[in-house]
């Protein structure tokens, strides 16, 4: 583990955005609940509930978490679930945005443990978009039913009984807030890279609180608006990603100074002037890292290199395969086209067959 606070802990044997041994498979529409699952509600023996305690624990114990987040863990059967949940769409996303980059969020084994060592703007980047995971994940989570100690957003200013009761229900981010803070522990006052780690934490919560948006119904006689109930529901996890991604872009390297009034540390622009990097003070919604990253073309303990890399000749090549060139292969495919919609219920299609070439990159 890393510190105490820090989000990316949960996973010490389980692999955080790579390999998702300990994560379910997730399917194609991987962005999270939308909130309108049917809650069943099945009736259960003693012996089904202990059982059902017991898996509980289980899962928490493997995810490997601090003795703190293991308690938070087990308070609630709802919390291991979303923690898993979490991980899975973090990790495919990340791996999304990074598609046709070198650093394609490849994190098996040691690259894994490597990164996170190092304050690069990749590590940064996992950051945020772990924190961000969890934060939406346990939201959905409690506007679906899944949790025991929460529900449907609670917001004064919105009638939430009444939307409950047409079928709307706002994604709880207060409680997920506070659930996210207490995760992720205090604030360190002290060491550097926790302290960064800890703002990117915070900059995947802040993005997903700025994209919380107000839906509203409409019902009445005859379709009418006579009466409106709203709710709050969370942007997409794929505009979230999108955000981040572009945050990465634009993160700032970053110092340590220490304020003289209280005595702790705060992050400040580099003491000497780097070419190519910005003086600006990071701001709090700014992604930042301490270390420059490699440069991600050779195999290395950061990642497996571009070798072999499928690329896209118009778009990435020359970037992904780093001046070595690229190989081409020339291969036949057959794929279905000219499909038609045929009365009353399926779809007919012929099967084409056309060349392709494929582009990768050489040693």
């Amino acid at each position: 583990l890393l510190d105490g606070h820090v989000l990316l802990g949960w996973l010490s044997s389980c692999a955080l955005l790579g390999l998702l041994a300990c994560a379910p498979r997730p399917s194609a529409a991987y962005f999270g609940l939308t909130g309108n699952e049917p809650l069943t509600i099945l009736p259960l023996t003693s012996e089904m509930e202990e059982a059902a305690v017991k898996a509980h624990y289980k899962v928490c114990d493997r995810l490997k978490l601090e003795k703190k987040q293991r308690r938070m863990c087990r308070r609630d059967p709802g919390v291991a679930e979303t923690l898993m949940e979490a991980i899975s769409m973090s990790a495919l996303e990340c791996q999304y945005q990074f598609r046709f980059e070198r650093w394609n969020c490849t994190l098996e084994g040691r690259y894994r443990a490597s990164l996170l060592k190092r304050g690069f703007k990749e590590t940064a980047f996992l950051y945020a978009i772990s924190s961000a995971g969890l934060t939406h994940a346990m939201a959905k989570a409690c506007s679906a039913g899944r949790m025991e100690r929460c529900t449907c957003d609670e917001a004064p200013d919105l009638e939430n009984r009444e939307a409950w009761q047409w079928g709307g229900c706002g994604d709880n981010l207060k409680y997920s807030n506070k659930f996210v803070k207490e995760f992720l522990g205090r604030k360190p006052n002290k060491d550097l890279r926790a302290r960064v780690d800890f703002h990117n934490n915070l900059v995947g919560m802040k993005v997903i609180k700025a994209g919380v948006e107000t839906t509203c119904k409409c019902h009445g006689v005859s379709g009418s608006c006579t009466v409106r109930t709203c709710w709050r529901q969370l942007s997409p996890f794929h505009e979230i990603g999108k955000q981040l991604k572009q945050k990465y872009e634009t993160s700032l390297k970053v110092g340590s100074t220490t304020n003289e009034a209280t005595g702790e540390g705060d992050i400040s622009p580099p003491k000497k002037s780097i070419p190519g990097h910005s003086d600006q003070i990071p701001r709090t919604t700014d992604l930042v890292y301490i270390d420059d990253s490699p440069s991600f073309c050779l195999m290395s303990r950061y990642s497996p290199g571009t070798s072999g890399r499928k690329c896209y000749k118009d778009k990435n090549c020359d970037s992904i395969c780093c001046g070595r060139g690229h190989n081409t292969q020339s291969r036949v495919v057959t794929r279905p086209c000219q499909c038609q919609v045929r009365w009353c219920c399926y779809v007919e299609c012929k099967q084409c067959t056309q060349r392709e070439e494929v582009y990768t990159c050489k040693d």
